[in-house]
């Protein structure tokens, strides 16, 4: 590290005052919060303006809390300093057998690295390619390969008794799609129903729509919804019932679920899309090794992850943000390379990492990298001090671009609309039962770039977020 770099960070890691919140906060925030109902000691702020050696407050900033989403800055900034802006996924295509005139007399195997991204439509351009090889027939079965993962099996219901909500969905080397059932929920006005489409429309799901049309506002329709699933284990078919009411003010809708296991949404969606490309497949579809006597056909390369990080911050996607986590424990030398990731190797990879930049979080912890978690935890200084650090940093641009803009894009689209911060603020949100909280950056009335962080753990952090966007317009103008 070039000793420019070590004096910039020597200055960020100088000692901060920490001062009571009466003291410090502008009037207008600490009445915000006492609106809220949300106590001095719930709250952790920290402001610093970039250039300047101290920081303009730092509010109870030493006291661990709960950043939920906002630990995603973590994750994502690492991911680009360690892996770089450049670094791809791939995912393997073998052949179990031989191929004569189009026709695999074998198995076919696909062997994931933990691309984040292998969407709908990505899936699809892997197919497609495969085709263009001439393979058009493949007689045996499917195999998965996610040993490329060496991590515990969860129920991924444990976090909120949720299992089929999609941000619940839990990392797999071979993730195709997040696992993600889209339910179109359009009203029809002529028949007082309301449709209900899958996408994609795998063979092993029913649905049964018992959807009541209704005339009222919108509101929090997802919350007007209730959802029953069953899956029968022998053949992984998944049964949905719909019922509850939806308003036709609400318009078109998208309603997404993580409703069957792997092996068969995989088997599902590739059958399908296969067939559409004029291929032929009636195999069955089973987990496993790629053999070491198969051969590979073809390597799917991922998009880059300095694109993929702006899909993990705008969106807060979880199920990313995680496998972009363990993707970083390849970086450990310690041990061979080709052995599977773990979550012990993506911690000690995150503290080498911070070690490098002079950096020491002793109350860091970070359970999966994502934020969705009970017991993750940052300070609000010293996730002020790794946005410092990151402004310093070759892939600052990158990471910054990323985030969510207040009142344009991403999970702050709808934050500060017609505000003098409208447009000017770089901010990861996050929310949790309990945790309201926002890290980032902003530039002021004068051009003054800010860092900014403000943590809410508290039962009634819901309603801080009116304190929170006060914070942003005081520091506007101030």
């Amino acid at each position: 590290m070039s000793s420019k770099r070590v004096v910039i960070f020597a200055v960020i890691l100088a000692s901060f005052p920490l001062f009571a919140l009466s003291d410090n906060l502008p009037s207008q925030v600490q009445q915000a919060l006492r609106n809220a109902g949300v106590s001095d000691s719930a709250v952790g702020v920290y402001v610093h303006e970039i250039g300047e050696a101290e920081p303009l407050f730092s509010i109870n900033a030493e006291v661990p809390m709960n950043p939920a989403s906002v630990m995603k800055l973590v994750t994502t900034f690492a991911g680009l300093e360690v892996l770089g802006p450049a670094y791809t996924w791939k995912t393997k295509i073998y052949a179990n057998g031989r191929i004569t005139e189009g026709v695999l007399h074998g198995d076919l195997v696909i062997k994931g690295y933990g691309d984040p991204k292998l969407n709908l439509e990505n899936f699809w351009l892997l197919a497609h390619r495969l085709r263009k090889t001439g393979l058009y027939k493949i007689t045996g079965d499917l195999i998965l390969d996610h040993s490329h993962y060496d991590i515990p099996v969860d129920d991924p219901g444990a976090f909120d008794g949720q299992p089929y909500r999609t941000y619940n969905i839990l990392p797999e080397a071979l993730l195709i799609n997040y696992r993600t059932s889209t339910l179109r929920l359009t009203p029809q006005s002529e028949t007082n129903t309301v449709k209900v489409v899958a996408d994609p429309i795998p063979d092993s799901l029913t649905l049964n729509n018992h959807l009541k049309l209704t005339r009222g506002s919108c509101g929090d329709w997802r919350n007007l919804l209730r959802t029953s699933v069953v899956t029968n284990d022998d053949d992984g078919r998944v049964s949905v019932r719909l019922d509850g009411n939806y308003s036709i003010n609400c318009g078109s809708q998208s309603y997404f679920l993580g409703l069957h296991d792997s092996s068969n949404y995989t088997r599902d969606l590739f059958q399908r899309l296969w067939t559409q490309l004029g291929g032929f497949f009636q195999g069955d579809v089973r987990v496993g090794n790629a053999p070491k006597e198969a051969s590979l056909i073809k390597a799917y390369e991922s998009s880059s992850l300095a694109e993929i990080v702006r899909g993990i911050n705008k969106f807060s996607n979880n199920v990313a943000a995680r496998q972009l986590y363990l993707s970083l424990g390849s970086m450990d030398t310690s041990t061979p390379r080709r052995s599977p990731l773990t979550l012990e190797k993506s911690d000690k990879v995150i503290k080498q990492w911070l070690a490098s930049m002079q950096l020491d979080f002793p109350e860091l912890v970070i359970e999966n990298g994502s934020g969705l978690s009970r017991i993750e935890r940052i300070s609000a200084n010293h996730m002020g001090q790794l946005l410092m650090a990151a402004f310093h940093s070759p892939v600052m641009p990158e990471l910054i671009s990323s985030m969510p803009i207040a009142a344009v894009d991403g999970t702050m689209r709808n934050r500060l609309k017609g505000t003098r911060v409208s447009g000017l603020a770089h901010l990861k949100t996050g929310s949790l039962n309990n945790v309201r909280a926002f890290a980032g950056y902003m530039l002021d009335q004068s051009g003054r770039r800010i860092v900014v962080v403000f943590f809410v753990n508290h039962p009634n952090a819901v309603s801080s977020s009116r304190a929170m966007d006060e914070l942003l317009e005081w520091l506007y103008i101030r």
